[in-house]
């Protein structure tokens, strides 16, 4: 347990409770929906507290919460969003709750391996997707990974940059239906042949789309993510318990079925 979260979270359940009926106000990066969805799920059991969560693009949340939306727990799919709410004085310390990778969600048909794949994105015959950077971590990472593909092959970035469709994260960005991966969908729509994503997300699209593939980066475009959690400042005593509960064992185990690297677990 990060010792400077239990100074805090001692310091909230000494203060007034919240009214019961006031739920958790969470808002967390869409790549944490299934896992924060059950997550949420087994602390209401466990204590009788609602949480009422909003799933979106980090940055567009963080924009939200310095603008003085409702939030409590901030769940990002980076460190820098939680971390510039905490520099600005509005939530409390950031912490490292889990790890994320970058991966390709290819098209049924379209034949792509690790060590093909750059080639495969800069075809101009093969649509790219991404998300949209600044506002969500995912297209940041994209372009991250870019970059390293500039060093591979020189001008990649430029090209790169240039054709990739920026999908989702973007004010108006589709929406996917109830249980339905975004990325699926824009991949068996036909509006894009690669989508680079998480790991996660391509896994659950290839789970509810038959023929779509994950393919893995290679190491030389490998791009992590790292997720931040913080809890927001005036946050209610019930709010610090459920971040803490994310940090438990309980909670990680969650995220560690969900295709994430808890870092609570022990190795």
């Amino acid at each position: 347990m990060p010792a400077r979260f239990a100074c805090v979270l001692l310091a909230a359940t000494m203060a007034s409770p919240a009214i019961a009926s006031d739920p958790v106000f969470l808002h967390a990066a869409g790549s944490l929906r299934g896992a924060l969805t059950e997550v949420s799920g087994a602390f209401e059991a466990a204590s009788g507290q609602r949480v009422q969560a909003k799933y979106g693009p980090s940055g567009t949340l963080k924009d939200e919460i310095a603008g003085g939306a409702r939030a409590e727990v901030f769940a990002s799919a980076n460190m820098e969003h939680p971390q510039a709410l905490a520099t600005a004085g509005k939530s409390g310390p950031v912490v490292l709750f889990a790890r994320n990778r970058l991966c390709a969600l290819v098209r049924p048909g379209l034949t792509v391996e690790p060590a093909t794949l750059l080639d495969r994105m800069l075809d101009a015959g093969v649509k790219l997707a991404t998300s949209t950077p600044r506002a969500d971590p995912s297209g940041d990472y994209a372009w991250e990974m870019f970059r390293k593909a500039d060093k591979l092959k020189p001008g990649a970035f430029a090209a790169l940059e240039r054709k990739a469709l920026q999908l989702t994260g973007g004010p108006n960005a589709p929406v996917a239906p109830a249980g339905r991966s975004i990325y699926g969908m824009l991949v068996a729509e036909g509006k894009a042949d690669i989508f680079i994503t998480y790991c996660t997300s391509a896994l659950e699209a290839q789970r509810q789309n038959a023929g779509q593939r994950t393919v893995a980066l290679p190491d030389d475009l490998a791009v992590g993510a790292d997720y931040g959690l913080a809890v927001v400042n005036r946050a209610s005593p019930q709010a610090y318990q459920f971040a803490m509960f994310i940090l438990s064992l309980d909670g990680q185990r969650v995220l560690a079925r969900h295709g994430f690297t808890a870092t609570s677990l022990p190795p």
